[in-house]
């Protein structure tokens, strides 16, 4: 078994396993693990983001912040969870375990999540305890997937997401120079989905814009665990 599976309290590793369709059909077992998620999201954002600021010190905020989001997004965590072999202890109700709930990489990758948050309590809230299981992990992913998964446009990223999940029709976006002066203008980019507001952003020219309003867009969705 993995370390991260070794507890001290069993009912807070069970809490952790616990996906709401399981207390839904199964009342009497308590809370499902949505607020353990919400903490181990904030675990990973932060030792990520210090994993890589260690190990490049030659690279800039930019690039930094592509490679946190290709260690931490969600394919990358469901690999993490089926590395530790958390896909079958997953307490998933009948419907979700019918729709192939065990292989689905958000419900891995949000236990996962819940799992490092109920480790970090278990272990009266060390983040070294936490550090000593995630690094290795992060250290197994090659280079060569977190270069390419950080040059994944994040234009491109939000367009396959609406696709896949709200509509065929591409996302819209609408930029406008807010000022700057003549030679370092200033751009407002704002991303609509059928004529919703998504997300905005700045840059100094359109296409940077536009590129921090899909960033933007994309980190409001992995917030309401839409991503």
């Amino acid at each position: 078994m993995h370390k991260l599976l070794t507890f001290h309290d069993e009912k807070l590793l069970r809490r952790a396993l616990t996906h709401r369709s399981y207390v839904h059909e199964n009342p009497g077992e308590g809370e499902h693990n949505e607020r353990l998620e919400f903490l181990g999201d904030a675990l990973l954002n932060y030792l990520s983001g210090e994993y890589l600021y260690r190990r490049h010190p030659e690279k800039g905020e930019d690039e930094l912040t592509r490679r946190r989001s290709a260690l931490v997004d969600e394919k990358q965590l469901a690999k993490f969870a089926e590395e530790v072999d958390l896909n079958f202890k997953m307490r998933l109700g009948k419907g979700a375990i019918r729709d192939g709930g065990y292989h689905n990489p958000n419900l891995l990758s949000s236990t996962f999540e819940a799992v490092i948050a109920a480790y970090y309590l278990d272990n009266d809230s060390d983040i070294e305890a936490v550090r000593a299981i995630i690094e290795p992990l992060f250290d197994s992913v090659s280079e060569q997937i977190v270069v390419i998964r950080s040059n994944i446009d994040s234009k491109n990223r939000f367009q396959e997401w609406v696709q896949r999940n709200v509509t065929p029709n591409p996302p819209v976006y609408e930029t406008v120079q807010t000022g700057g002066l003549s030679h370092a203008p200033e751009f407002l980019a704002k991303v609509f989905v059928d004529k919703k507001e998504y997300g905005e952003g700045k840059g100094r020219n359109k296409k940077d814009a536009e590129k921090a309003a899909a960033e933007d867009a994309l980190a409001k969705l992995k917030k309401q665990g839409r991503l």
